[in-house]
């Protein structure tokens, strides 16, 4: 049995045929609400939820992506880019140590939908073998970037090495998944930043 095309195959398919702007406009405000509502809920996400709070009727949601899994890769993969994307902007705004630890703060966003995926993302792994190798290494290589930047410049400790911040990052999506999660992950970036910053006398500076 042929394997099932992956949501990004689509929508490069669906880019010969461009939406109208109107169209355009309710699956991006669908993907932009999935991508809160997944992180807010994760599995008992609604569908209907998505909908209503995008403004928009089931059947619409239904029409841009048929599955749950359609929508879940959608999301997962546009939230990636943006996260990558990330990493050029604030490095572009902001000292060096600084960008990095903004980009870290939005990694943790970016785990809290990935958790609230998680087990449409288990099922899109037995069909789609490269989601989560593609994104995976962007977003290490973004994560580099900004530490090779930082230790180039001495805003952070010379010894640091990119694998090990994300080695400790990763420890973030293991944590027990309660209601104050996400305030205690991002004061554990603040701390890791405390640490890679220890000895440059940026200490606490962020």
């Amino acid at each position: 049995m042929a394997a099932e095309p992956s949501a990004i195959a689509e929508e490069k398919a669906a880019e010969a045929k461009p939406l109208r702007a109107d169209a355009q406009r309710n699956r991006d405000r669908l993907v932009e609400v999935a991508a809160a509502v997944f992180a807010e809920r994760g599995i008992d996400a609604s569908l209907e939820e998505i909908a209503r709070r995008a403004g928009v009727g089931i059947g619409t949601l239904y029409r841009h992506f048929p599955t749950r899994e359609h929508l879940v890769e959608v999301v997962y993969r546009r939230e990636a880019e943006a996260l990558c994307a990330a990493a050029g902007e604030l490095a572009a705004k902001h000292p060096s140590d600084v960008a990095l630890e903004q980009w870290m703060q939005r990694f943790v966003d970016y785990i809290a939908t990935k958790r609230g995926l998680a087990t449409s993302l288990r099922i899109l792994l037995t069909t789609n073998s490269t989601l989560f190798s593609d994104t995976s290494g962007r977003v290490s290589q973004a994560l580099r970037q900004l530490v090779e930047a930082a230790v180039a410049e001495g805003t952070i400790r010379g010894d640091v090495d990119a694998s090990d911040v994300l080695h400790a990052l990763s420890g973030i999506y293991s944590a027990p998944d309660t209601p104050q999660w996400r305030d205690r992950s991002r004061r554990l970036v603040s701390l890791l930043m405390d640490g890679l910053r220890f000895g440059t006398g940026k200490a606490a500076k962020a």
